[in-house]
Parts: C-alpha cells; structure tokens; sequence
C-alpha cells in the first residue's frame, strides 16, 4: 500500500530541520502532541501519513490526518498543532513547496479540456481532501529517490511535475492553478499579503492596498476575506502579534520597545490584543517561551 511504505519513507528520512536531499521537499516527524503555536503557511502541499494536524486561520478551522492532505495557495498566518503524535506513533508528513512559475508551466503545456472549467469567484487560500491514490503514488516514487541518490537529478523533477499536475486536476486544483495565473484573484490578494506582511507596523488605507494589488475596494475585501478568512485590519494585527511574540522571545523585559516596535502606538492596546490572541500577557508570555525555546517545531502547515 502507498501509505504504509509513505509513512516508512518519512520515519527513515526525517530530520530535525526537516529538509531532505530534493529541493522544495520537506519531512516533518513529531513525536509528541503540543498546544497549539503560530506559524505560516507558505505555498505548499501537505499531505499526512500518520496522525492528525488541527488549524486555524481566522475563524476557520481545518483538521486532516492520514491519507489527507492540505494545500495552501497563499503564505496565510495559523495556529495549529498535531493532535495525535507519540514517540512510539509519530505524526509523520510531506511537504512540497508550490513554485508559481511551475504550475504556470503546467498551465500552459495542458491541452484542450484537460483541466476543470475554471470558476470565476474567489477561492479559500486553504484547502483539505482526501488523497488520491495517483497522488500517494507519485509521492512515494519521488521519496524513493532518498535512497537512490543516483537517480535523483533526472527523476526528481518529472515527478514534482506528476505530483502538481495531479493536484492542478483534481478535486482541490481550482486555488493551486490560480496560484500560476498572474491575473487571477489569488494573486491579487497574494500581492497585497506580501505587501501588508512587509509593511506591518505601518497604517494604511484599505483602499491604497486594493489599489495596489489592482482591484476595486469592494472586490479586494471579498476576495480577501474568502483567501484568508481576515479582514485586511484583522491580517494586520495577526502579523504584528506574531512577530511581537518572536521578538520577546529573545527580549522579554522590553515588552513597550516590542509594542511600539511592531506598531502599537498604546501599551495597554498591544498587552490587550496580545493577550487575547496568546492568552496569556506579554511579559509572562515571553517567560513561558523561554523555557519551551528546545522543544520541537513542526515543519508543515
């Protein structure tokens, strides 16, 4: 079965930064459940081999586990954790970073009514489905390649090929073509994401970002809301708490600095928001980070 000898694959090649010999692939073994942390997304398909992975992105909540996978079209802020993962039972997980330029490539080389007649509205930045066996099966070829080094600079790439146009024309494509489409929605609101990600401690004007990203006003918001289940404010202050919590890792006593820092011009807003989104204060925040800073990270969304 595809995966029995996935999950065999993952918990021989497993590393502790979760690279592997292939570019754009990614292992991930946990070998313990813990309490929801922050993380993004990045452009990539994920797909379970054992246990189950839980997130959050606004107010949606995905959960997939073995013989699932989730693609992620837009680099989106979650909060997430393996809800079942022991050192005798790991979770274990592949991940392949999605290249725009490549599924374009696809885009362009598929023929007549290959594809899904593509929808014209906005598609969610996050999406689950069961796995195909065409899918697992080409993703074990490609991981077979861990052990055949010999083989990997010619055969790697047709198989992250295989791998994306399975996904491309199956059930969950629709946001991973628009992903390559440089005049698709998605992109649009990717533009601006990078944009806000980039400029977050800064105000700003919805509409210079919906200008920016090449939409009307009413068009950016919905298509923003459906990709990241976030008003543009709301995408905003997830990126400045996050980062916020990065940096009092490394300076918990400098809690206003971070605070203002970030962009939050009153220190009892930013204690407020911030304990809100982490449940817990800054200051004592920072100090329950320090001591879990060893513990493992998942590499996959």
């Amino acid at each position: 079965m595809s995966l029995d000898e996935l999950r065999d694959l993952l918990d021989r090649h497993a590393r502790p930064d979760s690279r592997t010999g292939l570019d754009g692939v990614l292992i991930s073994k946990v070998t313990r459940s813990a309490p929801p942390a922050p993380s993004t997304t990045g452009t990539v398909l994920a797909v379970i081999a054992q246990g189950t992975k839980r997130l959050a992105l606004g107010d949606r909540v995905y959960e997939y586990g073995a013989g699932q996978f989730l693609v992620a079209s837009v680099d989106l802020p979650v909060t997430g954790h393996f809800t079942e993962a022991s050192p005798e039972v790991p979770a274990l997980g592949f991940g392949l970073v999605l290249e725009p330029s490549a599924v374009a490539e696809l885009l362009l080389a598929a023929g007549p009514g290959d594809l899904p007649r593509e929808g014209t509205g906005p598609v969610p930045g996050i999406a689950v489905s069961d796995a195909p066996a065409e899918l697992l099966d080409a993703v074990v070829r490609l991981l077979r390649l861990l052990d055949r080094p010999h083989d990997r600079a010619v055969l790697a790439p047709l198989l992250r090929r295989e791998i994306l146009w399975r996904l491309i024309s199956g059930e969950q494509g629709a946001p991973v073509r628009r992903l390559g489409l440089a005049d698709s929605g998605l992109r649009h609101v990717a533009r601006a994401v990078r944009w806000i990600r980039e400029h977050y401690a800064e105000p700003f004007r919805v509409a210079d970002v919906a200008r920016l990203s090449g939409m009307s006003v009413s068009a950016f918001h919905r298509n923003f809301q459906v990709v990241t289940a976030m008003s543009p404010i709301q995408f905003q202050k997830q990126i400045r708490l996050r980062e916020a919590r990065l940096l009092l890792a490394a300076r918990p006593h400098e809690v206003t600095a971070v605070g203002q820092r970030v962009g939050y011009d009153s220190a009892s807003q930013f204690g407020r928001e911030y304990r809100r989104q982490f449940g817990a204060p800054p200051s004592l925040d920072a100090a329950r980070l320090r001591v879990s800073a060893c513990a493992p990270v998942a590499a996959l969304p």
